[in-house]
């Protein structure tokens, strides 16, 4: 039986190997998840094995030619390589007891096999890692880019963004969604 199987809400976090990734899996921890769900680790690997979520595409200058055999000793590496990175994101869940498992698919088109696994899993909802950077930054032209604003707009489960902190926060680590207090003044200064 899967880990999952029996849960009352099957919780997806879709994880890019990212620093923003790792920090949305512990936000997920901390606020989100409670007793009785069950969280899928969802990666979507490019079919471009020389991608990654933290180096970018080497350049054709940086490649050597391949054997079929290079070709796919290096698909095996880097398959491997994204498991462990994927196990290493699941840290917080282990630590808290959640069960978990891990869920990797292959696409050209990693937006669209996202949102097709999730609708596929049949998820409760779905959290997300981002740097901030959405299409308000990128200008007005409708094009929006990014994976998250994709899964926002195209997604069947509800979609749950969550900013990673950084130095233009202030880089305490805090979210960057807090609680305002909200105090009503009476007339008359009490």
């Amino acid at each position: 039986p899967s880990p999952v199987a029996g849960a009352r809400r099957k919780i997806g976090v879709a994880v890019d190997l990212s620093e923003e990734s790792a920090y949305a899996v512990r936000w997920a921890v901390q606020n989100y998840l409670r007793p009785g769900d069950a969280v899928i680790l969802l990666h979507v690997s490019p079919t471009n094995v020389l991608y990654g979520a933290d180096w970018g595409p080497l350049s054709q200058a940086q490649q050597s030619p391949r054997t079929p055999e290079t070709q796919k000793q290096l698909e095996d590496d880097f398959d491997a390589f994204t498991a462990s990175k994927a196990a290493d994101l699941a840290k917080p869940l282990k630590e808290a007891g959640f069960p978990f498992k891990i869920h990797i698919a292959k696409d050209h088109d990693m937006r669209e096999r996202l949102c097709l696994e999730l609708e596929r899993l049949g998820l409760s909802a779905v959290i997300m890692g981002s740097r901030g950077c959405g299409a308000e930054k990128r200008g007005n032209d409708g094009r929006l880019g990014s994976v998250t604003d994709y899964c926002v707009h195209h997604c069947v489960c509800p979609v749950v963004v969550v900013r990673h902190p950084d130095e233009k926060d202030g880089g305490n680590g805090q979210p960057v969604v807090t609680d305002k207090d909200a105090r009503v003044e009476e007339k008359g200064g009490k």
